[in-house]
């Protein structure tokens, strides 16, 4: 009876060890699917930053990230939409429009996780083909948000065309003009909208990635432009805090790559210049 009584424990084992562990051949094969994919929402004005964010989903999808571009066509509500957590990051400005913003709006965390590209600020016109063509009273039409309506401002200056104070810098404005010998009429206009203005204006001051959403060329169609010293590097913006997330390096090491400053060199030819 004792003998009987190992034997049935002796076989209860046997099969324990095949249920639960042993390998009986049919064990299913360990799965090689990645670990789940993390989508990650990056608000972008059209070109050329929606143009570089496209260029890299494919890498970060190779990474278990799927990149989602949300387009916005002015520089208040991507700040807003990532302050507000309906995106990750956003993708259009550069740091000192970024340490305004967040100086007017005292509830806003946000911070600069890297630089990748500078869009060169030109001067355009439909009327004229030379600066040396403007004359008395003609009317100019800048940025009106803060550090773009100053950078503007210096860029008239350098171009001879005013002269401000002398301790003026990316946050002058209109009202630090001590000459103006054209009598220029300074008009602040929405920075999105300065391309439509050109054909009530002489001349106008735009940002590069507005100027070629409305199809100008900085290179060919600029009369006067920033050279590629401009310390206004456009960068990736973030919640305080959310610089370290694995999904943000990723989004930076991607547009920093390569591969990213070939197809700015190719495709803008100078127009934009590679901060990395």
């Amino acid at each position: 009876m004792r003998g009987k009584f190992f034997a049935m424990i002796t076989l209860a084992a046997t099969m324990l060890l095949t249920g639960c562990g042993g390998d009986n051949g049919n064990t299913p094969a360990k799965s090689d699917k990645p670990a789940q994919e993390v989508t990650l929402k990056v608000g972008a004005t059209p070109v050329p930053h929606s143009e570089l964010l496209e260029q890299i989903k494919p890498d970060l999808q190779a990474q278990g990230v799927n990149l989602e571009i949300i387009e916005f066509n002015d520089y208040v509500q991507p700040n807003i939409a990532l302050n507000d957590k309906e995106l990750d990051a956003n993708f259009f400005q550069h740091e000192p429009y970024l340490n305004n913003f967040v100086k007017e709006h005292t509830d806003v965390k946000l911070k600069n996780a890297g630089g990748v590209h500078v869009e060169p600020m030109g001067i355009y016109s439909k009327k004229i083909t030379n600066l040396t063509e403007i004359t008395d009273g003609d009317s100019v039409s800048i940025p009106n948000d803060p550090t773009n309506g100053g950078r503007a401002l210096l860029l008239l200056q350098k171009a001879g065309l005013i002269q401000l104070k002398d301790d003026a810098n990316e946050t002058a404005t209109v009202q630090d003009i001590v000459g103006n010998p054209r009598n220029l009429v300074i008009q602040e206009v929405e920075a999105a909208q300065l391309p439509r203005t050109l054909e009530d204006v002489t001349i106008s001051i735009i940002n590069t990635n507005f100027a070629m959403n409305a199809d100008l060329n900085p290179m060919k169609d600029a009369l006067f432009i920033e050279d590629k010293t401009s310390p206004y590097v456009n960068i990736i913006a973030v919640r305080d805090g959310d610089e370290n997330r694995d999904e943000i390096k990723k989004l930076l090491n991607a547009l920093t790559s390569e591969k990213i400053k070939k197809f700015i060199e190719d495709k803008y030819k100078g127009a934009i210049v590679p901060a990395f």
